[in-house]
């Protein structure tokens, strides 16, 4: 009930600031989560991310103003943070399929996206392995490429072909740490920056203790809890995982997500699994 509960808290806050910029920290932070882990999992609990309903509900709200009220259209698009009118009524085109002016004519067909409210389901039809481990510092080094949160799944497999074509991998190889629990190729999320235009830095890279050599970067993580989740069969069954982390695991288990990136660990083939390592802690544990 307490995941609920913050959930919903964030999505109040949400509304409660429609007309104004939205701090997507503060809205997190609500949900005690990263920023990044909060758009991650707003978007699969509900199928569109925090900037598309934000901007959904926006519209909505203009929709009913245009059609109660004899606001003009320019005030309303400075009333609901657009830049100028046409702006505005492009974004309002594309989702009610209709001009503003339109929309004011009585039997006009429009959208209407209603406020969010988040639900606790339980389920328990399938088992999720995982592990809790205690971890010390560690560094890992490898390449970073700035992604668009709203183009990952595409992006992020071209990124690992690229980097396979360039022979990124043996390169990657001379650095890994072997004697290590993180001992594959591993894909991380860092850096994320969200609100109207979210992106993130993808980082393929292993664990070293050595310095980056030119053209590569590194990260450092501090002594940390891990929740760690087993995924058998192939590297597209951690999307899974994902969303059942999220789905399932957070909101009954013991702990939070902590405010660090979390560790895609790509084992060699032969292993038939990878895994997918969440730094967390105890629920009312602080950051």
């Amino acid at each position: 009930m307490d995941w609920v509960q913050r959930m919903n808290g964030a999505i109040n806050y949400v509304e409660d600031h429609l007309l104004e910029k939205i701090d997507y920290k503060e809205v997190a932070r609500l949900a005690c989560c990263s920023a990044y882990h909060f758009q991650r999992m707003f978007s699969f609990l509900t199928g569109v991310t925090l900037a598309e309903y934000i901007r959904r509900r926006r519209l909505t709200l203009a929709a009913f103003e245009l059609q109660h009220s004899g606001i003009k259209v320019i005030d309303l698009a400075l009333k609901y943070g657009y830049d100028s009118p046409e702006a505005f009524t492009r974004a309002f085109s594309n989702l009610h399929g209709v001009t503003p002016t339109a929309a004011r004519l009585t039997g006009t067909s429009l959208k209407a996206y209603p406020k969010m409210t988040f639900h606790m389901s339980i389920r328990g039809d399938a088992e999720m392995n995982y592990r809790i481990e205690e971890m010390g510092p560690f560094r890992i080094v490898g390449i970073s490429e700035r992604v668009r949160t709203e183009n990952a799944f595409r992006v992020i497999p071209h990124i690992w072909a690229d980097a396979r074509d360039q022979g990124v991998f043996e390169k990657l190889w001379e650095f890994r740490l072997g004697e290590h629990p993180l001992g594959g190729i591993l894909g991380v999320c860092a850096n994320g920056e969200f609100g109207e235009n979210e992106e993130f830095d993808y980082l393929l890279s292993v664990r070293s203790d050595q310095e980056p050599p030119e053209g590569m970067t590194l990260l450092d993580y501090p002594a940390s809890t891990w929740a760690v989740f087993d995924a058998p069969g192939g590297p597209e069954k951690l999307q899974e995982i994902w969303r059942r982390l999220y789905t399932e695991w957070v909101p009954s288990s013991t702990y939070d997500l902590a405010y660090l990136p979390a560790v895609e660990n790509y084992l060699p083939p032969e292993e038939r699994r990878n895994e997918l390592w969440v730094p967390v802690v105890r629920k009312g544990q602080s950051y």
